[in-house]
């Protein structure tokens, strides 16, 4: 985990990154897998023939019938039906009557009305035992299910005096009579800034329903009571030890959203005690959102001191001050409508504290790369429950699992901190008795001792400078190669793709067979390519080694002719080897330092590209000459070749990675990546030698290796 820690700066947005596609990806997993199949109302009347619902719950979604200011039970509703005949109003659910345009107005958050829809179910859910899964509603409300009243949270009211607010989640089972439901339901709100059914009710099995509300219980209480433990175990710590103030902060931050947790989802706390004030719960809610992001910015600034800037933190006191006077102070009608801002000063302390914790990262302060990935979790989050509030996301209740995770990692880097400082301490006390030791031993033998650690400081130097030497060739190798299969394998991949989409669309069926040979052939030379990009950059950074060994240049050439002699005939060429111009048949052939194998693939790299040049019936030779040049002896192999030749004026760029020519007057296609003469040179420079070319552009081309000579006789 220390690595995580201290890891470099270069990979912090790739972290960074990957948090938030995972995050993506799992809301995208759970929206998938909680979304029901896409039946909705219309007009008051849900057809689910199709659906067995006591297997496959069902949200109740579309439509509903929509009586604005009027409490009516499901008598009225039908004695009405008679009268006036079918209703004109619908209202979609999930969603508040706010804003809800009726009669050229719309409507505010506040007042009383009556929702209804009817149910149409299969033949296989009449004789089943189902369930309604009731979420919160704003603020009260009855249920009557085919004319019975199964459900009341509330006082439903006509006014705000006659009313009393309450949430609650329920789960009420039935028995239908036939195959329509009828659900009717009134719901009244003079307490808050939205009113009516904003949230998804599902119809099911009751056992289905029942199971799965247990797991959301069961899956909320586990998270509430880790945050409770976690936090009250953090305050003892800091009672424990005043002069760290971190687990203050940090434990009464996880103890509030602890607490909060039993108030949002299934509001575990008004199910525990029913008779809790709604206008406490309300409050106590909103005074924890209020403080959450002054709290956690100053355990931030405690974990990294003089993080915080002075004005950020004076700003951050007044505002959120203000704020939390306004919740204690005012009904929830006031205060409700400023969850937006609340969310947004919220959001902001966040985002200041990833940027300075991005800062404290690229650092390298230990700890803050940690601290921040998991507030990019923590913060999606807490971001999505306030959309949720809002009636903007579907996914609703995500901040105390975010929050969970989040104080789960800050409680291990706190324990961090306190195991670090223990340790430190058992250091310090052991190296305090070594050094102790060390001062003994040095007063008897000072000089021995300091000659002693001089040595082994200059060994620790050498290895130290070796292993960032052999570092720094892999860093450059890796560079280089990503370099050269970034820009090669471009054109021959895009050529590839074009042709793999002329495929798929058929623009020619009859060439499918070509393009796939075309494909094939050209993936072979991809992988070719790959390999000699490798060791071409392996050798342009050092990080080949060489084999050398005393060699009769004479015997090398005769040996390399009887290898590939036929290679050479078998391509329609004749293959000569000529020594004619070096005395090499009696003592004097030329002796060089070489590694066989690798001299053996330069020069073979010389006869391929002869030979792809060269039309058949044509001439490739193999030559040894030696020359002298200021008292030094040089061994020159020559490969000469009949074709068209090369362009004086490209004589200077044929070893240029990369760089191809096409001779004109070829009979046959020529294929390659252009690296075997850049691999040729690095080889031969390696060796101390040099290569060159010449070519009148009409009459062939002659290389030259030329390599020095460790003596100037031979065997």
């Amino acid at each position: 985990m220390r690595g995580i820690f201290r890891f470099g700066s270069s990979k912090i947005f790739l972290y960074i990154t990957a948090a938030i596609v995972v995050g993506l990806i799992a809301s995208y997993a759970v929206i998938s897998a909680t979304d029901s199949p896409k039946f909705q109302s219309e007009e008051g009347i849900l057809d689910i023939t199709q659906v067995h619902v006591s297997q496959n719950p069902l949200k109740l979604r579309g439509e509903w019938a929509f009586y604005w200011k009027e409490l009516l039970s499901p008598e009225d509703i039908q004695n009405r039906l008679v009268k006036d005949g079918p209703h004109d109003r619908w209202i979609s659910i999930p969603g508040s009557w706010l804003g809800y345009r009726l009669d050229g107005r719309q409507l505010d958050g506040t007042g009383f009305a009556t929702f209804r829809v009817v149910i149409q179910l299969s033949e296989q859910d009449r004789n089943e035992r189902l369930a309604l899964r009731l979420p919160t509603i704003f603020h009260a409300y009855k249920l009557w299910v085919n004319g019975e009243l199964l459900a009341e949270v509330g006082v439903v009211g006509q006014d705000k005096n006659s009313m009393t607010p309450r949430l609650a989640t329920k789960l009420v089972f039935f028995q239908p009579e036939n195959d329509t439901v009828e659900l009717v339901m009134q719901v009244s709100n003079f307490h808050h800034k939205r009113g009516g059914i904003t949230k998804d009710i599902e119809l099911g099995g009751s056992d289905v329903l029942t199971v799965r509300t247990h797991l959301k219980i069961a899956d909320e209480m586990f998270i509430t009571a880790s945050l409770l433990v976690i936090g009250i175990y953090h305050l003892l710590l800091f009672v424990l030890r005043r002069k760290d103030r971190a687990p203050l902060y940090f434990g009464l931050f996880t103890l509030l959203f602890g607490i909060r947790s039993l108030l949002v989802g299934e509001h575990l706390l008004t199910q525990w005690w029913p008779a809790f004030p709604w206008e406490m719960q309300f409050k106590i809610e909103y005074l924890i959102l209020c403080s959450g992001g002054y709290i956690i910015m100053m355990y931030a600034n405690c974990i990294f001191p003089n993080y915080v800037s002075r004005w950020f933190r004076l700003g951050s006191q007044v505002v959120t001050g203000a704020f939390c006077l306004v919740v204690a102070v005012t009904p929830a009608i006031f205060y409700t409508k400023l969850l937006t801002v609340i969310g947004v000063i919220v959001v902001l302390h966040m985002v200041y504290l990833m940027v300075g914790l991005g800062q404290a990262a690229v650092r390298r302060m230990e700890g803050a790369l940690f601290f921040l990935l998991v507030s990019v979790v923590a913060l999606v989050t807490v971001i999505n429950d306030f959309l949720y509030y809002n009636e903007w996301s579907p996914v609703g209740n995500t901040s105390p699992f975010g929050l969970l995770v989040f104080t789960i990692a800050q409680m291990f880097l706190l324990s961090s901190r306190f195991t670090r400082a223990a340790t430190n301490e058992e250091r310090i006390a052991r190296e305090l008795q070594e050094a102790n030791n060390k001062l003994t031993e040095m007063n008897i033998n000072l000089e021995q001792t300091v000659q002693e650690r001089t040595y082994a400081l200059s060994a620790a130097h050498d290895d130290l400078r070796t292993s960032y030497d052999r570092l720094l060739q892999s860093e450059q190798g890796r560079k280089k190669l990503l370099a050269y299969i970034t820009h090669d394998l471009r054109l021959p991949l895009s050529s590839m793709l074009g042709y793999v989409e002329a495929v798929q669309d058929r623009v020619k069926p009859e060439r499918n067979e070509q393009y796939l040979k075309y494909i094939r052939d050209n993936t072979i030379r991809i992988n070719r390519m790959i390999d000699e990009l490798s060791f071409l950059s392996h050798l342009e950074t050092g990080q080949v080694s060489y084999r050398m060994e005393p060699v009769d240049v004479a015997d090398f050439l005769r040996r390399f002719y009887e290898q590939y002699e036929l290679v050479v005939r078998d391509a329609g060429l004749d293959f000569r080897l000529d020594m004619s111009d070096a005395d090499v048949q009696g003592t004097k052939s030329p002796i060089v330092e070489m590694d066989m194998q690798r001299m053996e693939q330069a020069l073979f790299n010389l006869v391929s590209n002869a030979m792809k040049f060269t039309s058949s019936g044509g001439v490739v030779s193999i030559g040894l000459a030696v020359d002298e040049v200021k008292d030094t002896r040089y061994a020159i192999i020559s490969v000469q070749d009949s074709g068209t030749g090369i362009p004086p004026d490209q004589l200077e760029q044929i070893f240029d990675r990369n760089y191809r020519y096409d001779r004109p007057g070829m009979d046959h296609e020529v294929e390659g990546s252009g690296l075997g003469l850049a691999i040729c040179r690095e080889i031969v420079q390696a060796h101390g030698g040099m290569v060159r070319a010449e070519s009148d552009g009409e009459t062939g081309s002659i290389f030259y290796i030329s390599i020095p000579s460790i003596r100037g006789e031979g065997r």
